[in-house]
């Protein structure tokens, strides 16, 4: 047996890799930048988790999610893999400290991309011995990191500070145009490609034509009546999710069903989560806040309740089912003017010249009146700002140097510069966002075989489907067989009792 898979047997309990995992990993362990591209659920985890072990020197691991990152560290340690850490704002402050002045010991450490900015956990990773940069989920670089989180972008200058380690980026859903952009924006146009088939034989695609949302409300009840498989159903509305939640369970009391949302508290999170993956849940009602760290092999349905903004979103959300390779669903309720949703959240996720230029003249008023630091708060309520918002000209604020860790710099002669080049930014993000959500809505809309069209964006060529393919090639709902399975005998029906029960363990401890 080589070493390579008697690591991956030793600590994973596999005797073979997955498509993709062996050569990347071989070209990493020759200290070759590599961009990985394989499909939702393939282990991509593995492509950095093996090197970590086998390299001389220490690993770091940008990772979006904290969620994410805390799972995968349970699951190394369970494994035996005891020296992984992630550091994160769930870390008390004493703990964060001693953990990074013992950051050395550490082969892996998981941080997110606004948490390695941090200056004391970069000056220790700039003393340390790195033998990998990895990215996860690149893809975020370009389809967060432009409003969402900024600090995406930055990564090029962390990766420089360290003395250009050799990178790692992964992702499922990178188009030629997204692969482009993680070379551009990481600074790696040298890096070795390792693209494979993002489309996965086992799911099968299908929409539904409702009239109204009363009608998908409806329909869904049937297919969850008649199927009681785990089931995630993904809403671009925290209410709507809620309120679904609430009349599914209302109509369908044998199924144990939640809702799950970013604006929730996050123990609250937490416990669904873990019921969910438990099999304690039958169907959560959920945003893409939920997902990304979700690794439950036996997802069978994902039901679109509202349309994502783009294709790689709903690919992404797609691959959280069939993970151990059996017959899933892909369902999206589609009516009249449902993209009218999705145009108003884009719209909403970028600030207006109006409140860039406002905040502009504030810093200038500032700076004149000797006040060089910023108040965040005060100004984001003053203009009315999101936080994404904010990101976003505080980015901007910073390129041009008018702005450095909330100190006010001289504006001089830049500021019509500055404004014009912020909306050039702000009329490409838009005129970009619009053209993804225009894929989605003809994708929805077409009339042709839905794998070849969704995944035509991607790759050359699809998949033979195992089971049914698309409602266009012939799939309906009367001859699908899911592969049941037993449920466990500990049902909680109701989260917030068992949040309760934690709270008193952990009193009495």
């Amino acid at each position: 047996m080589s070493k390579l898979k008697e690591v991956l047997y030793n600590y994973f309990g596999h005797h073979t890799f997955r498509e993709g995992q062996q050569a990347i990993i071989e070209d990493v362990l020759n200290k070759k930048s590599v961009l990985g591209v394989l499909p939702t659920g393939s282990g991509k985890s593995i492509c950095y988790q093996i090197p970590s072990i086998m390299l001389e020197g220490s690993v770091i691991v940008i990772s979006p999610l904290l969620s994410l990152m805390e799972d995968q560290v349970k699951q190394l340690k369970t494994k035996g893999f005891k020296d992984v850490v992630a550091i994160n704002s769930f870390i008390r402050r004493n703990e964060k400290k001693k953990i990074i002045n013992n950051l050395s010991r550490y082969k892996l450490i998981y941080a997110s991309p606004e948490m390695v900015q941090n200056k004391q956990l970069l000056e220790r990773l700039k003393q340390m011995r790195l033998s990998l940069f990895v990215v996860d989920e690149a893809h975020c670089i370009s389809q967060w990191g432009h409003e969402f989180r900024p600090d995406y972008l930055k990564l090029v200058d962390v990766i420089a500070q360290l003395g250009n380690p050799s990178v790692l980026a992964l992702s499922a859903t990178a188009t030629p145009d997204v692969q482009k952009d993680i070379l551009k924006y990481l600074n790696t146009p040298d890096m070795k490609k390792h693209i494979y088939p993002m489309d996965r034989e086992n799911l099968t695609f299908t929409v539904q034509a409702c009239d109204h949302k009363q009608e998908k409300l409806s329909y869904m009840k049937v297919l969850l009546k008649k199927f009681d498989v785990p089931t995630m159903i993904y809403f671009s509305s925290k209410k709507e999710a809620e309120v679904v939640a609430d009349q599914l369970s209302r109509d369908l009391p044998d199924l144990r069903i939640a809702f799950y949302h970013g604006g929730m508290d996050g123990m609250d999170r937490t416990l669904i989560q873990q019921q969910f993956m438990q099999d304690q849940l039958d169907v959560i009602c959920c945003t893409s806040a939920f997902g990304m760290g979700i690794d439950k092999s036996n997802v069978r349905l994902i039901i679109h309740y509202h349309l994502p903004t783009q294709m790689e979103s709903f690919i992404q959300e797609v691959g959280r089912a069939g993970r151990d390779g059996e017959s899933s669903v892909s369902v999206v309720l589609y009516a009249p003017f449902d993209e009218m949703l999705p145009q108003r959240l884009i719209e909403s996720e970028l600030p207006n010249m109006d409140q860039v230029e406002s905040l502009l003249f504030m810093l200038e008023k500032k700076y004149q009146s000797n006040i060089k630091t910023i108040d965040k708060h005060e100004m984001m309520m003053y203009l009315q700002l999101s936080e994404i918002q904010w990101r976003f000209i505080v980015y901007h604020l910073e390129n041009h140097d008018i702005l450095k860790e909330s100190q006010i710099l001289p504006i001089y002669n830049q500021k019509e510069m500055f404004l014009s080049k912020v909306e050039t930014v702000i009329n490409e993000r838009y005129t970009y966002k619009f053209k993804k959500l225009n894929e989605m809505v003809a994708w929805v809309t077409a009339t042709t075989c839905r794998r070849k069209s969704l995944f035509r964006p991607f790759q050359t060529s699809t998949k033979k489907p195992k089971y049914a393919c698309c409602d266009y090639c012939g799939f309906d709902f009367t001859h699908w067989e899911p592969l049941y399975e037993t449920k466990k005998a500990a049902t909680i029906k109701d989260w917030k009792t068992d949040l309760a029960m934690l709270f008193l363990q952990s009193n009495s401890n």
